[in-house]
This record gives structure tokens, C-alpha cells and sequence, in this order.
């Protein structure tokens, strides 16, 4: 059951709607779940929205490569919602669905080209490390470009907050309790 649900219009103050008046004219054309908590600080739930719309559908990287990385963080946090979402998102952008259970399994995938793989490196370092060695650096850059590394790691941090403010608030559970995440150390609430 979530533990904060989004304010109905009439309580919502001015800055609130307008916030939500953006997120529902933008590319999602929709309040994206995380926005039910971060609309307690207009500001923040403005700001977030608006980053999240560029890194999910404004950089250089294309979609599938987007979705892997989005899809990596999700497994990392098991974000039951983000992964859901993601997971249907990956495939419609023509992600491998054995690269997906793969992931899901917390498996080593076979990936299909130096893109992808570059992209899952840095991505599962960074997670788990909170650093890029520089052969890994070098890697990146030379498969993603100086833009597209950038770009990936925007994307892995503003998936963090997905994910963080999604767990913390169980929003879209049970909904969307995705059991090919089930893991004994992070239990589905």
C-alpha cells in the first residue's frame, strides 16, 4: 500500500498544479509515480520531472541502451515498480528479453553489441562501486562517446531517485511487485 498518494487538485496548492499541469503536457503526458512524493516540494517535483523527461528521452543514447541502464539500476535497488515499468519499456525499445532475465537473475548477460556492453559495465561498477576505473572509462567513451557517458551516469543517478523515493514510499505496490525480483535480502514489502 503506498504511503503517500498524490494530494487531490482541490488541496493541491498553485505551485502543486502547476507542477503536475507540466508533467501531464510533457513527452510522458502523465504525473510519473515517483512525481506522488516529490510533490510535496513543488519545486523538487518540477525540477525532477523535467530531468527525468530529458535523460529518458532527450540524449544521445538510444532507447534500448536507456532501458538497459534503467534496467540495471531497478535490479540494483529492486524497484519493483521501476522495474516493471522498465522492463515493458526495454522490450518495446528491442532489448533482448534474455538480456532482461538475465539482469532480473542478477546474471551476466550476453549483450549484442560494444554500446550495450559498455553501458552494462559502467553501469553495475558504478552501482556498485561509486567509481569508473579508467580502463572502463576509456571503454565508455570510446563505444558512448563524451556525451553519452555523461548522459549515462545523468541517467544511473536520476534512476537512484527513482528508485530510492519508489521504494521508500512503496509506490505502485503491490501493483507492481515484479517476482523475477524476488530476493531474500530486499523482501517485497
Amino acid at each position: 500500500m503506498p504511503r503517500l498518494d498524490l494530494p487531490p487538485e482541490e488541496a493541491m496548492t498553485p505551485e502543486q498544479k502547476a507542477a503536475c499541469a507540466e508533467a501531464v503536457s510533457g513527452i510522458r503526458g502523465r504525473v510519473p509515480a515517483p512525481m506522488v512524493a516529490w510533490i510535496q516540494n513543488a519545486a523538487l517535483a518540477s525540477r525532477a520531472q523535467k530531468l527525468g523527461e530529458l535523460l529518458r528521452y532527450q540524449t544521445s543514447l538510444e532507447p534500448r541502451l536507456s532501458e538497459l541502464a534503467i534496467l540495471v539500476c531497478g535490479r540494483h535497488w529492486t524497484s519493483h515498480h521501476e522495474w516493471t515499468a522498465h522492463k515493458r519499456e526495454g522490450l518495446k525499445a528491442g532489448m533482448d528479453p534474455e538480456v532482461i532475465a538475465a539482469i532480473a537473475a542478477r546474471r551476466t548477460p550476453t549483450l549484442r553489441d560494444a554500446r550495450e556492453q559498455a553501458v552494462y559495465d559502467v553501469s553495475t561498477t558504478l552501482l556498485k562501486t561509486g567509481r569508473v576505473p579508467q580502463p572502463l572509462y576509456d571503454s565508455g567513451v570510446a563505444a558512448l562517446g563524451q556525451a553519452g557517458m555523461v548522459e549515462l551516469v545523468g541517467i544511473l543517478g536520476y534512476y537512484c531517485l527513482v528508485a530510492l523515493t519508489l521504494n521508500t514510499f512503496e509506490l505502485g505496490i503491490p501493483g507492481s511487485i515484479a517476482p523475477e525480483l524476488e530476493d531474500p535480502d530486499h523482501p517485497a514489502p
